[in-house]
C-alpha cells in the first residue's frame, strides 16, 4: 500500500482525521462548530470541519457518508462523493442532510463522514463516428431484467 504526504492546517481543535482500522480506506472527519446544529427532516447544511489540506498533483479528497449514521439517523451527504480538488485550499465543508423523519443535532467533535485519498487519471477525449460493438450494447437501467 502506497503512503503519500499531505499538508494539513487543523483549526478545529480536535483530532486529525484517523484511520479506525489498519484496514480502513476511509479516515473519520469531526464537525467543527461554535454551536451544535439541528437539521429537521429533510433538512440540509454545511458544516465546518476546521480542516484545510494540500493534496499532491494528481490525487483527490473523496468526501463519503458514514454508514452508522446513515443507517442509525438517516444523516447522509448531498454530494456524495464530495471532491476536494488538490489545488483547492479552502476550509473543507460537509453538505450534510437528514433523510429521517426525526431532528438530527450535529455537536462540535461529532464524526461526520469519512475521507479517502484518491488517485485519478484524466483523459485525452478521442472523438469518433462510432464505439466498438459489446453483448451489452447500449441496455441501460433493468436492461437484465433481474431484480
Amino acid at each position: 500500500m502506497e503512503r503519500i504526504k499531505v499538508k494539513i492546517i487543523n483549526r478545529s481543535g480536535h483530532e486529525l482525521p484517523a484511520y479506525e482500522t489498519p484496514s480502513s480506506a476511509g479516515m473519520d472527519v469531526r464537525a467543527c462548530l461554535k454551536e451544535p446544529v439541528t437539521l429537521a427532516p429533510l433538512q440540509r447544511a454545511l458544516i465546518p470541519t476546521g480542516l484545510y489540506i494540500q493534496l499532491p498533483h494528481g490525487y483527490e479528497c473523496q468526501i463519503r457518508p458514514r454508514s452508522g449514521l446513515a443507517l442509525k439517523h438517516g444523516i447522509s451527504l448531498v454530494n456524495t462523493p464530495g471532491t476536494v480538488d488538490a489545488d483547492y485550499r479552502g476550509e473543507i465543508g460537509v453538505i450534510l442532510i437528514n433523510l429521517s423523519d426525526t431532528p438530527f443535532v450535529v455537536n462540535d467533535g461529532e464524526r461526520i463522514c469519512q475521507m479517502v485519498i484518491k488517485e485519478y487519471t484524466r483523459v485525452d477525449w478521442e472523438p469518433v463516428d462510432r464505439l466498438d460493438e459489446t453483448k451489452r450494447g447500449d441496455g441501460g437501467f433493468g436492461h437484465t431484467g433481474v431484480n
